[in-house]
C-alpha cells in the first residue's frame, strides 16, 4: 500500500482502516465467547466434563488479563501496524491449533495465548483509531472501530453456535482463523502504519497512572463494568424470576441490538458531549436498576429494561476509552493496556460477587447492588473533571511510517 498519509485524508473518516480495526474486536470478543455457546458439543468431542470445557473461557480471560500490560510495554516502541498484524497472526494461529488439537492441554495453553493476543489487541486499536483522523473526528472513528464488539455479541455468537452444533465446533474456530487470514490481508491494504513510542517518549506504568484523569476513569471503569457484569453473567436465573428463563436467547439479542443502537448514538455525540453521555448512560443504568428492584419482575418490564440497559452499554467502551486515551495524551496505549486489565478484573469480579449474591440472597439482590455500584460511578465521574471533562480538547500529530 501507499505508506504516504496525507493529512487532508485525516479530515474524514477512513472507513476501510476503521472496519478492520472493527472487524479485529469481533474476532476478539467471538473468539473468547464462542466456547460457552458450544459447550455440549466441545465436551462430548473431547469427552470431558462441560465444566472442563468451561475453562476456555477462563484461560483465555487469564491471558488477557496477564499480557496485556507486559505485552504493550514491550511492543511501544515498535510501529502500530506490525503489533495489529501480530495479534491477528496470534488469533489465526491459536484458533487453529485449537481447531485441530485433541489434546485439552494444548488447547488451553492455546487458549491462554489466544487471550493475550486478544489484550494486546485491545491495548492497540483505540489509540490506532485516533491516530487515523483529526481531532474533531477521534470520537467517531474509536466509535465506528469498536462497533465489532456489539456486533459479535448480538450476531456473531448465536451464528457461531448455529454453524457449531450443525457442523461442529472444530470447524467453527476453523472459520475464525479464515475470518484472520482474510483480516491480515485487509490490513496490510487498508490499514496506514504509524511510528511506536521512542525511548524518550516513555513513561513508567506508575507515572501514567498518575496523570490527571486516568485513575479516574480506571474507577468508572471497574465500578460500571462490575454492575454490568453482576447481571450479565447471571441474567438466566435473574430473567427465571419473571419466567422468562426459556427466552434468554431473545433477551440477549434485544440487549445486543440496543447496544448497536448506543454505539451509533455514541459516535454522534462523543466528540462534543462525552461527559455528559457518560453520566447520562451511568444515570439512566440506575434508574433501570431501581426499576428493577421496585416493580414485579413482568416480561413487559424485562424486555423495556435490558433494551434501555443494552442502550446505554453499548456506547460505553467507547466512551472510557476515549476519556482514558484523552486523559493519557501519547502514553494512551499504555493506559488503554490497564483498561483491558480493569475490564477483565470487573469481569471475574462480576462472575465472583454475582455467584455470592445469587447463593446467598438470590437474583433479587442484583438490582441493588448495582445500583450501589453505578452510584460510586457517577460520584468518581462527576468529581473527575480532568478525566471526563465538560469539552473534549485533543491535539493532533499524525506522523504516519512506511
Amino acid at each position: 500500500m501507499n505508506s504516504t498519509f496525507k493529512h487532508e485524508e485525516a479530515q474524514r473518516l477512513p472507513i476501510l482502516a476503521l472496519l478492520a480495526l472493527a472487524m479485529a474486536g469481533f474476532i476478539c470478543i467471538l473468539t473468547e465467547t464462542i466456547p460457552a455457546g458450544l459447550l455440549p458439543q466441545i465436551s462430548q468431542g473431547l469427552n470431558i466434563s462441560p465444566s472442563l470445557a468451561g475453562q476456555w473461557v477462563t484461560a483465555y480471560a487469564a491471558g488477557s488479563l496477564l499480557a496485556a500490560i507486559p505485552l504493550t510495554l514491550l511492543t511501544r516502541s515498535w510501529s502500530r501496524r506490525v503489533v495489529l498484524l501480530s495479534t491477528v497472526c496470534g488469533f489465526l494461529l491459536f484458533n487453529t491449533l485449537t481447531a485441530v488439537s485433541s489434546d485439552v492441554v494444548i488447547i488451553l495453553i492455546a487458549r491462554f495465548f489466544a487471550g493475550a493476543s486478544a489484550g494486546l489487541a485491545w491495548s492497540l486499536i483505540a489509540g490506532y483509531a485516533r491516530r487515523m483522523v483529526v481531532p474533531s473526528l477521534q470520537g467517531r472513528a474509536l466509535a465506528l472501530a469498536m462497533v465489532g464488539t456489539p456486533i459479535a455479541l448480538s450476531l456473531g455468537v448465536p451464528a457461531g453456535t448455529w454453524m457449531g452444533s450443525l457442523l461442529g465446533w472444530r470447524l467453527t474456530f476453523a472459520a475464525m482463523s479464515g475470518l484472520s487470514l482474510i483480516l491480515i490481508g485487509w490490513i496490510l491494504l487498508a490499514v496506514p502504519n504509524y511510528p511506536g513510542q521512542s525511548a524518550t517518549q516513555k513513561m513508567p506504568l506508575g507515572a501514567v497512572l498518575r496523570l490527571p484523569g486516568v485513575g479516574a476513569v480506571l474507577g468508572v471503569v471497574l465500578t460500571w463494568m462490575l454492575a454490568h457484569n453482576i447481571l450479565y453473567t447471571y441474567i438466566a436465573p435473574f430473567l427465571a424470576s419473571a419466567g422468562l428463563a426459556h427466552r434468554v436467547d431473545v433477551v440477549l439479542l434485544i440487549f445486543g441490538m440496543a447496544a448497536l443502537g448506543g454505539i451509533f448514538i455514541t459516535g454522534k455525540i462523543i466528540d462534543t458531549h462525552l461527559r455528559k453521555a457518560v453520566l447520562l448512560s451511568l444515570s439512566i443504568f440506575a434508574a433501570v436498576s431501581v426499576i428493577f428492584g421496585l416493580s414485579t419482575p413482568t416480561p413487559a418490564v424485562i424486555y423495556a429494561g435490558i433494551a434501555v440497559w443494552g442502550l446505554t452499554f453499548g456506547g460505553a467502551a467507547t466512551l472510557l476509552q476515549t476519556a482514558l486515551a484523552d486523559a493519557a495524551g501519547e502514553y494512551a496505549d499504555v493506559a488503554l493496556s490497564m483498561n483491558v486489565v480493569t475490564w477483565n478484573s470487573a469481569i471475574a469480579l462480576g462472575g465472583l460477587t454475582g455467584g455470592m449474591l445469587l447463593e446467598h440472597v438470590g437474583s433479587q439482590s442484583f438490582p441493588w447492588a448495582i445500583l450501589l455500584l453505578l452510584l460510586v460511578a457517577l460520584g468518581i465521574a462527576l468529581r473527575a473533571k480532568q478525566g471526563f471533562p465538560a469539552e473534549n480538547s485533543r491535539e493532533t500529530g499524525i506522523t504516519p511510517v512506511a
